[in-house]
């Protein structure tokens, strides 16, 4: 579904969730600016047992010029809508947004699905905001943010106050829509000055002194009263400065869940891996290395944990992450190959991009993927690998000849990308430009007959080598464990869905022959 199939809808109805924070109120008033240039009749309304009280939030709205309105659901002549109901960052008929009655009705939300899907719906929950949703939505219609002068800065506040100032921002997406919009960064700092009251204060002071420590594994654990996502954020960074406490959870209550933030000071935990082992399977969690954090559906975690209370669960679960992986250090561990099998590195089709084609040499450029940003000048015969889950590599012209062959004529994309959950983008830094890689990659395949040892892992494991500068690889049960025939110090892990397609078990290539 796009924006412009709900434009033969003339009368269009945006609620934002009870209580709501900056996104909801900067993803509904992105869709209101874009049904306003449509002409429709559109409003911008929450419901609720209060009206705003937050002073952040009341100076966004005055300062925005954010025509927002209350309904007061207990009138029913208020709750009957004609035409279209766009439910936005909440998912209608959840406990979070009163239910306003309206013939159809839309979903716009960047939470986990919640009971049965609406008939239209839009949902993403791998973005850190909602703000983020609806800005893809605009762009995708070609829609122009600068047409309004306040949608930019609501846009960027409400994925700064969603991914706790940007601490847990870990979608490309996400990082893509901060840098494209324009935003007052004065009124940003006007709002996040007023973001604390005097009753978050004592919240805080009263989550601090109601921890819970596990002394095997050096973590802490805190459940806060209802408050903004940035006081967690808050807490947690307290917590870490506290000389026994490595890792950390801080959450807390929301009308349609638990909001968490995580932070680790050590290696061995990535605080955004963690964050997504909280909520695997009932939320969606991300974050940066040493910050993170992450939503749990309500609904999905008590059809799973119906008599867990909440603290056990955090507890129980953090518990389970330290307890669920092996740790290697390639540069002293002696891999046992006996048990593992010998494959060889099919031959697919990969991307590759020359960069001193696209910009000069000395441009100083980022490369944005999934797996995160690569800073890096243009080089003279300096080249780009496109793996075919969107990842790349680096490599120089005489690697490139030595490892890889260009394919003859035209190679699509589609023949060495498949599924990627984002396209890989060159941010020229000097001119603030972005292009797609995509738009100038052609198609090679490998030369060497590169060749591993492999077995499927039934634990969790950990990789740390000195070429990852302080990062690890990690691995889960069902990836492969891969150890380079010509390096046995070279370990890595390979994801089980790209495993078969990648490699090929060489007893069984003999036994073909």
């Amino acid at each position: 579904m796009r924006l412009s199939d709900l434009e033969r809808y003339h009368q269009i109805t945006i609620q934002c969730h009870d209580n709501p924070d900056a996104d909801t109120l900067a993803s509904g008033y992105g869709l209101f600016c874009y049904f306003r240039e449509k002409g429709k009749n559109v409003r911008l309304v929450y419901s609720g047992r209060n009206k705003i009280q937050k002073s952040n939030l009341r100076l966004m709205v005055e300062k925005l010029k954010l025509p927002v309105e209350y309904i007061d659901a207990s009138d029913e002549r208020t709750v009957q809508l004609e035409g279209l109901l766009i439910t936005v960052d909440c998912q209608y008929g959840s406990g979070n947004v009163t239910g306003l009655k309206a013939k159809d009705v839309a979903v716009i939300d960047h939470h986990q699905m919640d009971g049965d899907a609406a008939s239209m719906c839009i949902i993403n929950p791998n973005l850190g905001s909602c703000a983020t949703l609806v800005w893809k939505l605009l762009q995708e219609e070609g829609f122009d943010i600068d047409s309004d002068a306040y949608l930019g800065t609501a846009l960027y506040y409400g994925l700064y106050t969603d991914t706790n100032q940007f601490s847990e921002l870990y979608n490309p997406l996400d990082m893509d829509m901060r840098e494209a919009v324009n935003a007052d960064k004065g009124l940003i700092t006007l709002f996040r000055n007023s973001n604390i009251s005097l009753k978050e204060l004592e919240i805080a002071g009263i989550a601090l002194i109601r921890y819970s420590y596990n002394n095997d594994y050096e973590f802490a654990v805190i459940k806060a009263q209802p408050c903004d996502p940035n006081i967690l954020g808050l807490i947690s960074d307290f917590l870490l400065q506290v000389d026994a406490i490595k890792t950390c959870v801080v959450f807390n209550e929301v009308n349609d869940g638990y909001k968490f933030s995580v932070r680790s000071c050590i290696w061995e935990v990535n605080a955004s891996e963690l964050a997504e082992f909280l909520a695997d399977g009932i939320g969606s969690g991300g974050g940066h290395y040493e910050k993170a954090g992450g939503f749990i559906s309500m609904k999905l975690y008590e059809d799973k944990y119906p008599t867990l209370h909440s603290e056990g669960y955090f507890n129980n679960r953090m518990t389970e992450y330290f307890d669920s992986y092996d740790l290697i250090y390639t540069d002293r561990y002696e891999a046992d190959i006996q048990p593992m099998e010998q494959y060889v590195k099919r031959r697919l089709p990969l991307g590759y991009v020359r960069l001193e084609e696209l910009l000069p040499i000395g441009t100083p450029i980022t490369i944005r993927t999934m797996e995160g940003d690569i800073d890096m000048k243009i080089e003279k015969d300096f080249y780009i690998i496109i793996g075919s889950q969107g990842e790349v590599d680096s490599v120089s012209g005489t690697q490139f000849w030595e490892r890889y062959q260009p394919l003859e004529g035209s190679c699509q994309v589609e023949e060495y990308l498949h599924r990627p959950d984002y396209i890989p983008v060159i941010k020229n830094r000097r001119d603030g430009k972005d292009m797609l890689l995509m738009d100038h990659a052609r198609g090679c395949v490998s030369v060497r007959n590169e060749k591993i040892y492999a077995i499927p892992l039934e634990k969790g494991v950990k990789i740390f080598s000195p070429q990852l500068k302080n990062k690890y690889m990690s691995g889960r049960p069902g990836d492969y464990l891969a150890v380079s025939c010509e390096d046995i110090h070279d370990i890595y892990v390979v994801k089980k869905e790209v495993f078969d397609e990648s490699f090929e078990s060489c007893k069984a290539k003999e036994d073909k022959i």
